[in-house]
């Protein structure tokens, strides 16, 4: 594992701390105000504090994890975020994502978007990767991901191997470009978009839910017209073969509850798609009324991204990463991330840790019983000094979401479906999460090999790592072998 200096460090929490919108835009991100329930921002002091008589049993039902058949339900399973890949370059790896343990795939936005740069398909530069965030009509297939039947082919293949389609879907807004949106849109209703302005103050939540995002136009959700036309694009999405969908911008669309000026029925009459799993984008901040959202719809927990990331950089204290984040959100409607797309494309935070250290923060994750794990798939060729790699729209990214560990990881989550968990330090530098009595995932910031000798809630027996083989023994309570530095252990 890499070290880093403590100014270094600092640098990069400041970075982590500020959340941005789910749409990109070339004049910048939208920060929100850092919500109290954040975890602290810990100090190289504090890092180094002993944990090892922490420990965390969670014997709550979990039932939610296993569906009738047996099967991983979505709202458990690991998820790839196939991030700008075309819907022809998943089908041709639906074998390999299928292999490392994925149950679920997140597709780009599939909506019809502004064509920037004459069609140019870099990420960025001749080409942006925001644009298909930037809706021009709610109709599925677009210049930069392919069209609406290579689309469903993408879904049948996937079915066959028993993978799961997420369409991530901007309902909030459409391109700033007035020029370029469809005229279905425009003429769905005498007023079909909200004419607050640009959002100045997250304080004010009718701001949050009516204003501009980042210059990009306001559909009036309150109006039915609009509400039933995005309704029938998710309808067509679930028709075409998609089983799931992520709601970028979702806490900037107003729930039924809000103040009776501007709160509407958009949610209930939308979420009523026939989806298997929706979440929405719930970045944690000022005004977000999290707790609210996740009564109709999974959320992201990006408050616990900081946390997972401060794993990443090596503070393995349990107290660090127990809570999501949310006292207000049972664990299993949130979907978490070491890093998403936006933090990735907008906060400077890709150039603090190299894949095989996102590696870290994901076998928390992973090993983990709550929520829906998201792995963000980074360009090919992409490093802490190359932060765009082959810089090409529609191509496969990285091999990093099939890395050994990984695979092991997420073979492990999908064994471990339905078990309760035992969260412990048996060293200030290294992590233990045990699933029921089954099995259990060790993370090592050590730089040198550590000698494990420690309470363990496992059966009897030997169990060899999924990677390397080392080998482990349990007997009477106990957990022994070695862990090698700066090691990620996968038993079962």
């Amino acid at each position: 594992m890499k070290r880093r200096t403590t100014a270094v460090f600092a640098a990069f929490l400041l970075a982590a701390s500020v959340t941005v919108t789910g749409c990109g835009s070339p004049a910048g991100v939208v920060t929100d105000t850092p919500s109290s329930s954040a975890p602290a921002a810990s100090s190289a002091a504090s890092e180094a504090a002993p944990a090892a008589s922490k420990t965390v049993t969670d014997t709550a039902d979990r039932s939610y994890q296993l569906k009738d058949d047996g099967s991983v339900a979505m709202n458990y399973g690991a998820i790839l975020h196939a991030w700008s890949w075309s819907f022809k370059t998943i089908k041709d790896n639906l074998q390999a994502i299928k292999d490392a343990g994925y149950t679920s795939i997140q597709t780009s936005p599939i909506n019809e978007c502004k064509v920037g740069e004459d069609g140019g398909m870099e990420l960025y530069g001749n080409g942006k990767w925001y644009y298909h965030y930037q809706p021009t009509d709610y109709k599925v297939g677009n210049y930069q991901l392919g069209t609406e039947d290579e689309f469903k082919e993408l879904c049948a293949e996937a079915e066959k191997l028993g993978l799961k389609i997420i369409v991530d879907v901007p309902l909030n807004h459409v391109s700033s470009d007035m020029e370029v949106v469809s005229d279905n849109i425009k003429n769905l209703c005498d007023e079909p978009f909200h004419e607050v302005g640009e959002i100045t103050s997250y304080s004010s939540r009718k701001q949050v839910t009516q204003g501009d995002l980042l210059g990009l136009h306001d559909l009036n959700t309150q109006e039915k017209a609009v509400q039933e036309y995005e309704l029938e694009y998710l309808k067509t999405v679930v028709a075409d073969g998609a089983s799931g969908f992520r709601y970028d911008a979702a806490k900037h669309i107003e729930l039924p509850d809000d103040k009776d000026t501007f709160a509407s029925d958009f949610w209930p009459t939308v979420l009523d798609n026939g989806a298997e799993f929706q979440y929405g984008e719930i970045l944690q901040g000022e005004n977000d009324r999290i707790d609210a959202y996740s009564e109709m719809m999974s959320v992201t927990a990006s408050n616990y991204g900081d946390a997972i990331r401060r794993v990443c950089n090596g503070n393995m204290s349990v107290s660090n990463i127990e809570s999501y984040g949310s006292s207000k959100v049972t664990d299993d409607k949130f979907v978490t991330w070491v890093e998403s797309h936006d933090n990735y494309c907008n906060d400077g935070s890709w150039e603090n840790f190299e894949e095989s250290e996102i590696e870290y923060g994901w076998a928390v994750i992973a090993a983990r019983a709550g929520g829906a794990p998201l792995f963000f798939s980074r360009p090919a060729g992409s490093s802490t000094d190359s932060q765009w790699g082959n810089n090409k729209i529609g191509e496969v990214g990285s091999d990093g979401f099939k890395s050994d560990n990984v695979s092991a990881l997420n073979h492990f989550r999908n064994e471990m479906a339905g078990l309760g968990e035992t969260l412990s330090n048996p060293d200030e530098k290294v992590l233990m999460i045990e699933r029921g009595d089954k099995g259990a995932v060790i993370v090592s910031a050590n730089a040198s090999d550590f000698a494990l000798d420690a309470p363990s809630v496992l059966a009897d027996g030997t169990y060899n790592d999924k990677v390397t083989n080392t080998e482990f023994t349990v007997s009477g309570g106990k957990i022994s072998g070695t862990v090698p530095a700066g090691a990620i252990i996968v038993l079962y």
